[in-house]
């Protein structure tokens, strides 16, 4: 990759600076001329600096990727996907993309879908923007079936949009296969989310779009969970993140909020084919492609639309299509792990994912499969109250032995875990600490990414006490904040 880069830099110099026959060019010149030329050249220079700067930066962030992507184990064990190189994709090397924030997030659903796409018998991956896929069904019996589904929400017919309904019903069946297993569990959880704020049932399909149905999946900028919220949308939504739980992973808690955002987004634009795509892009870039276009409906504003968001409408309605027609396909969904009955639990004592394993003999990626919002094994319950699922067939034994399962292991399950609540690990706390003492207040200034428990663990006290003396009324912090941590 490096000698690409440096026959690159190579080919822009000889561009800016092309070699002049003889060395007569400098002769009889004023001085103005050559102050000119040196200004011409110097300009040059900076331009070709530009250019290896943005080589460098290009080759940096390859490297950065595939370590991110590792680390967050996004590859074969997370998404049980092969890795796509999306610096050389369409949407990276647009010049005229806007790469902020909301676009680099909107990447990932593209990156998904072809990560998908690769996922096919032949191992081959799909440009989507240039591939014609051809297909033994007639386009009258493909426009027929999109009819009969009967969607609330405008399913159009057209070249782009039949491209993406033969991708997912004929050129990917392995990984269809997986996301029809998933779907048999998640998509009643996303129905229900979706009735509960009247909004159109087909956008749970959005969620094979965004992450396959991985509950655990992390984009390259951070993007987490089935419905792939950055962390300032979930947190604006509502959605708890600290120390120990995540609900971007929360199939539940996160397709509420995914429900909420596109209902707002809906408000705003009227149409929800442009809501769909706001969740992809954000609707900072769905109103500019609005005013480029001097139109509000999808396809008018396609061409002005992020490349990496264009075919968002169309492949959610190719997945539409497929999980509806699998039969036709024959298309059968994978067994999957995950429990078709499961019962809801109250827990307000800490629980480790061990201590229910140990004791009731449930394997612990049961667990963790049906509760991936605690991604440390670890249900804070002397936090609050919080929400735990169980199988239903170990519910009983679970209400039995309860005592049990909270003693068990408990120093070894806690040791500097969690805040002390109700049923952590006995320890010994200075008093000063515990109890506010009579000296001079300690004050503590809250940095970014810090959360009460940090805090209270870092100086050896409690949440419940730093919100008591400080008047909180909740867990909410925000940066440069003074806190009272205790006393002298």
């Amino acid at each position: 990759m490096k000698k690409k880069y440096i026959l690159l830099s190579a080919l822009l110099f000889a561009t800016l600076f092309p070699v002049t026959a003889g060395a007569q060019v400098f002769d009889h010149k004023t001085r103005k001329e050559l102050e000119r030329e040196n200004n011409q050249l110097r300009k040059r220079l900076e331009t070709l600096q530009q250019e290896i700067d943005w080589l460098r930066k290009d080759a940096q962030e390859r490297d950065s990727l595939e370590k991110v992507m590792e680390q967050a184990g996004v590859e074969s064990e997370a998404a049980g996907m092969e890795a796509v190189d999306y610096f050389d994709s369409p949407a990276y090397n647009d010049k005229s993309t806007n790469f902020t924030d909301n676009t680099t997030d909107s990447l990932l659903s593209v990156w998904y879908l072809h990560r998908q796409a690769r996922e096919n018998p032949q191992g081959q991956g799909y440009n989507m923007d240039s591939v014609r896929f051809t297909t033994e069904v007639p386009d009258r019996v493909l426009i027929e079936r999109l009819q009969r589904m009967n969607s609330f929400i405008q399913l159009p017919y057209n070249e782009t949009v039949k491209n993406y309904m033969v991708l997912y019903s004929e050129k990917m069946p392995t990984k269809m296969g997986q996301i029809l297993g998933l779907a048999q569990y998640y998509m009643p959880i996303f129905e229900e989310a979706f009735r509960r704020y009247g909004l159109p049932l087909e956008l749970k399909y959005m969620a094979i779009i965004e992450s396959a149905l991985n509950p655990v999946a992390v984009s390259r900028v951070g993007a987490t969970g089935m419905w792939q919220f950055m962390h300032a949308t979930a947190r604006n939504y509502g959605l708890r993140i600290d120390s120990y739980i995540d609900e971007r992973m929360d199939p539940v808690a996160s397709a509420d909020a995914a429900a909420r955002y596109l209902r707002d987004a809906y408000r705003i634009f009227g149409d929800w084919s442009l809501a769909i795509s706001s969740y992809n892009c954000g609707s900072g870039n769905v109103n500019k492609a609005i005013k480029r276009s001097g139109a509000r409906d999808f396809w008018s504003i396609y061409p002005y639309l992020p490349r990496e968001t264009r075919g968002y409408v169309p492949a959610m309605v190719g997945a539409m299509y497929a999980v509806n027609y699998a039969k036709e396909y024959g298309l059968e969904p994978t067994p999957v792990q995950i429990p078709e009955h499961v019962d809801t639990f109250m827990v307000n004592r800490n629980l480790h994912f061990r201590q229910v394993s140990e004791v009731l003999g449930i394997p612990i990626d049961d667990l963790r499969d049906l509760n991936p919002q605690y991604y440390k094994d670890i249900v804070p319950g002397a936090q609050g109250e919080q929400v735990f699922r169980l199988p239903y067939n170990y519910c009983n034994a679970f209400l039995e032995q309860q005592d049990t399962i909270y003693k068990h292991k408990v120093t070894e399950m806690f040791s500097g875990s969690v805040d002390e609540g109700r049923d952590a690990r006995p320890s010994v706390k200075p008093k000063a600490a515990a109890s506010g003492g009579s000296g001079q207040w300690v004050y503590y200034k809250v940095r970014r990414g810090d959360t009460l428990g940090k805090i209270a663990s870092r100086n050896h006290t409690t949440v419940r006490n730093i919100k008591n003396w400080n008047g909180l009324r909740s867990d909410k912090i925000r940066e440069g904040q003074r806190l009272k941590v205790g006393r002298r």
